[in-house]
């Protein structure tokens, strides 16, 4: 029997190979998405999960406020007092441990690397996260100052197939050496700590700063003794505070972030940029969406088509079929052709993936697709999907009633016609959400970048600074400066793109135990120049605002600074009555506001503008080139040979500032692009469900046609005729999509500080659009069945 169910299952698919055809490609390409979207998805979701101890970590927020400040700031550090007072303090803590990542220059024999990964951390990192190490024993890897653990791939980097353990590598910013002490298998692509090179965090020599909470510029994570404990702690940690802090003009507080929960849910990045929540679950009801208009396609063309199965039916049930044989069979031709589609998509997904993972910018394997959970999965969700898409087909059909069907009197059925009719409305509701979604957030992105910033970020290179270039830096400018083509360069600490210092300022006629948390960043005298700041009062920095701060006894310095509008603001001036006044800049940098520059937002456009100070200091992590749009490529190169003469210590490595930019809407613009991607699909499996439609509406009313043309009806009539209830189906799906694409989109725009508007157009672009492709999918058949001889249709009659 079941042989029989397959061979006649068999032979209705491939009797009907158009309709096969559409039901496989648009089945195939929904599971293609949902296997794509599902193995990012559960990347995403798996983020640290790896971590033997994850649910008993935690990550430590700063949160402070200066007595007088307006408000809190808070992120994601601490200075590096925190972890040894809170274990000490607290018993809820089993163990803590501090890191930084850093660049550093590392030199073995001729190899002169800049690592953008060295990480340093206290001895318990290997008794709190789980690493696997493969040589060396965890316990004592980063016990003293300069050891360093390699990942796999950086030791096969630098000494190739050698057992690096006890051998040694040297840091040219300070001319140390450190000594290998361990290897461990390089970071999983799903964890929030990446790194190539963990070095211990006495290295860094900072055990005097262990006497404040300020100096916060490293992250903390604490291992509790028992993950329900957290709430407990948490309720300590502020009283306890509360008395640190008393009397001193400040309120400083700490939060606690469960650590997995981190990289999807937290506002602050772990040590790369976090995703967002809300993005997986777009991306996950879009897969799900598309899937679903390639289900309803099925369902469409199969009941659609229920006419010429018809006397099919009714002469099996003549004979003695049952109502559940043929019901079973139906929906064993849902199966099969679920199965089929199944095996094309786990293809074309395997094809896919490195376009994907480019796409994503994520590493998910073709291993990851092939797990037995993964698998086990794909095939719960092909039975679901051949379930959905046969059910409704199958009832219909088995309960044909063979006295109608084998009289001719059998027509398809009211309640048939709106269910198509509903499905055809939510396929292209589906399309027209995607498209408008799509269109507002590449305006937003758009808008994002041509925004005017407050700054030029074009034809800036960015290049990273050691301190030995500090001693030189006077020369090293002045050569770079002899191209023509070279216009300003500029020492500084961050760049306008993302400056996050946290410092604190008061005017003079503040009381001392008066603080206003504030942004700042030391630069010299050419930063303004170089990044476009634009002065509203007073004068840029001058080379003797940088000598009054060099003196050897830093009480006889004098700071001339430049304040953004926001901070004149804060501290109640106008930005005429702010030059000359005097201020404090934290107590030890005393001095005068020499100029104001318009606000500009040197951070992400999901944040106002908030107080900045700018000051002069010998101070550089980073030097930003200027040049002109003339003979680029030429001029990287003069600037890569002057390098070598200039910093023989560090390589010739740089990026444009737009890249800082652009990095900082890597989630946008992904989201973006795979929504371009999507929408792409979902209005083509819409239209080739129109498209067959359309062909068995055409087909059915082959004769209707014959009697109008016969009654001198035209081609362009008869095509009106037969486009207009799909057109009116079309035009139903933009109504009903439209309220909510605006109120999703709007919901999406929140996150922003500075957003579009959205405007009517969208709508209307994105509705026109929608039925311009639909008519003219239908225009295809409706023309061909105009073309038609008359003749031949009536010949029967």
């Amino acid at each position: 029997m079941t042989k029989n169910y397959l061979k006649i299952a068999f032979r209705n698919l491939w009797r009907n190979k158009t309709a096969s055809f559409i039901n496989t490609f648009g089945l195939s390409i929904g599971l293609t998405c949902c296997l794509l979207m599902g193995i990012y998805i559960q990347h995403e979701l798996n983020y640290d999960r790896f971590q033997k101890n994850g649910s008993r970590i935690v990550r430590v927020i700063m949160e402070y406020k200066f007595d007088g400040g307006s408000e809190f700031k808070k992120g994601n550090f601490t200075s590096v007092r925190v972890a040894p007072v809170f274990k000490q303090t607290f018993p809820e803590i089993e163990s803590g441990v501090r890191m930084v990542n850093y660049n550093r220059v590392v030199q073995y024999q001729n190899k002169l690397i800049d690592e953008k990964a060295f990480m340093y951390a206290d001895p318990d990192f290997f008794k709190i996260f789980s690493f696997n190490v493969t040589k060396g024993d965890p316990g004592s890897l980063l016990n003293a100052p300069h050891k360093v653990v390699l990942t796999e791939s950086s030791a096969k980097r630098y000494f190739g197939n050698e057992n690096p353990v006890g051998k040694s590598l040297k840091l040219t910013a300070d001319s140390i050496l450190y000594q290998v002490t361990g290897v461990m298998q390089d970071c999983p692509s799903n964890s929030q700590i990446k790194f190539d090179f963990l070095a211990s965090f006495s290295s860094l020599g900072l055990a005097g700063q262990e006497k404040t909470y300020w100096d916060a510029n490293y992250t903390t994570y604490f291992l509790l003794k028992d993950q329900g404990s957290i709430n407990t702690l948490q309720s300590k940690i502020t009283p306890f505070m509360k008395k640190e802090m008393a009397g001193q003009g400040a309120s400083v507080d700490f939060f606690l972030e469960p650590f997995t929960s981190i990289h999807l849910h937290s506002e602050f990045d772990g040590f790369e940029p976090n995703n967002n929540i809300k993005y997986i679950y777009i991306l996950e009801a879009v897969a799900l969406l598309i899937l679903f208009i390639a289900c309803f396609t099925y369902i469409n063309l199969n009941t659609a088509r229920s006419v010429e199965r018809a006397r099919e039916v009714g002469v099996r049930k003549v004979i003695g079929a049952g109502k559940m044989q043929l019901f079973w069979q139906f929906m064993g031709e849902s199966a099969i052709l679920c199965a089929i589609s199944t095996i094309i998509s786990l293809i074309a997904a395997v094809l896919l993936l490195p376009a994907f993972n480019q796409l994503t910018e994520k590493q998910l394997s073709i291993q990851a697709i092939f797990s037995a959970q993964f698998i086990g999965g794909l095939i719960l969700v092909t039975i679901l999907v051949s379930f959905l898409a046969g059910i409704y087909p199958a009832l219909i059909l088995s309960n044909f009633q063979p006295v109608k069907v084998l009289k001719g009197s059998f027509k398809n059925t009211v309640s048939g016609q709106w269910v198509r009719k509903s499905l055809i409305v939510f396929q292209f509701s589906i399309s027209v959400l995607l498209i408008v979604s799509t269109f507002i957030i590449q305006k937003q992105l758009n808008y994002i970048r041509n925004k005017n910033l407050g700054y030029n970020r074009d034809r800036v290179l960015v290049l990273p600074m050691s301190k030995k270039m500090l001693d030189n830096i006077a020369v090293i400018k002045q050569e770079f400066k002899s191209d023509r083509h070279i216009q300003n360069v500029s020492a500084c600490v961050s760049t306008p793109v993302s400056i996050g210092g946290g410092y604190n300022m008061r005017s003079s006629v503040m009381p001392e135990n008066q603080q206003i948390a504030v942004t700042a960043n030391p630069i010299d005298d050419d930063f303004v120049k170089t990044t476009g700041l634009q002065l509203v009062a007073g004068t840029d920095l001058s080379e003797q605002d940088i000598k009054d701060v060099s003196n050897k006894d830093q009480n006889q310095n004098t700071y001339h600074f430049i304040l953004n509008e926001s901070a004149a603001k804060e501290l109640g001036w106008t930005p005429e009555r702010a030059i000359g006044q005097k201020m404090f800049l934290d107590a030890s940098r005393p001095g005068y506001v020499k100029a104001v520059v318009k606000d500009f937002n040197f951070e992400s456009l999901h944040h106002p503008i908030k107080p900045l100070v700018l000051f002069p200091e010998i101070a550089g992590r980073q030097l930003l080139i200027k040049i002109s749009g003339d003979h680029i490529q030429q001029t990287i190169t003069f600037l890569g040979s002057k390098w070598k003469t200039l910093v023989p210590d560090r390589p010739f490595e740089f990026h444009f500032l737009d890249e800082d930019f652009n990095k900082l809407y890597n989630s946008e613009m992904r989201l973006g692009t795979v929504l371009n991607i999507f929408s792409g699909v979902a209005i083509a499996l819409a239209c080739l469900g129109l498209f067959g439609l359309s062909a068995y509406a055409a087909k059915q009313r082959v004769k209707e046609i014959g009697i109008r043309k016969v009654l001198g009806a035209g081609v362009d009539n008869i095509v009106a005729t037969l486009s207009a209830d799909f057109v009116k189906l079309v035009f139903a799906s933009v109504v009903v999509s439209t309220p909510l694409a605006w109120w999703l989109m709007n919901e999406w725009l929140q996150d922003f500080a500075y957003r579009i508007t959205i405007n009517a157009w969208v709508f209307i672009a994105a509705g026109g659009t929608v039925i311009l492709i639909a008519v003219l999918t239908v225009s295809i058949q409706t023309i061909k069945a105009a073309m038609a001889n008359p003749v031949k249709s009536l010949r029967s009659e």
